[in-house]
């Protein structure tokens, strides 16, 4: 079970956020529909090359600050 709860509303905004870090994400890359958090998590830890704990507290960071432009 994912650590996080994202809505299909907040992953606009957090996508917009990862892509501005990842710039060779595209947005076919990064697909995502609620409830399938599990998949994108292991989704994202292959494209940026980093491990779950760190993929899962990038997206952590992203909702907390969801209004915020930066990650």
């Amino acid at each position: 079970m994912a650590e996080i709860s994202i809505t299909n509303k907040d992953w606009e905004r957090v996508k917009i956020k990862i892509q501005r870090k990842y710039n060779h994400l595209t947005d076919e890359q990064l697909k995502y529909s609620e409830g399938q958090e599990e998949s994108l998590i292991t989704k994202l830890m292959d494209l940026v090359n980093r491990d779950r704990k760190y993929v899962v507290f990038t997206l952590q960071k992203a909702l907390v600050n969801i209004d915020n432009n930066r990650l």
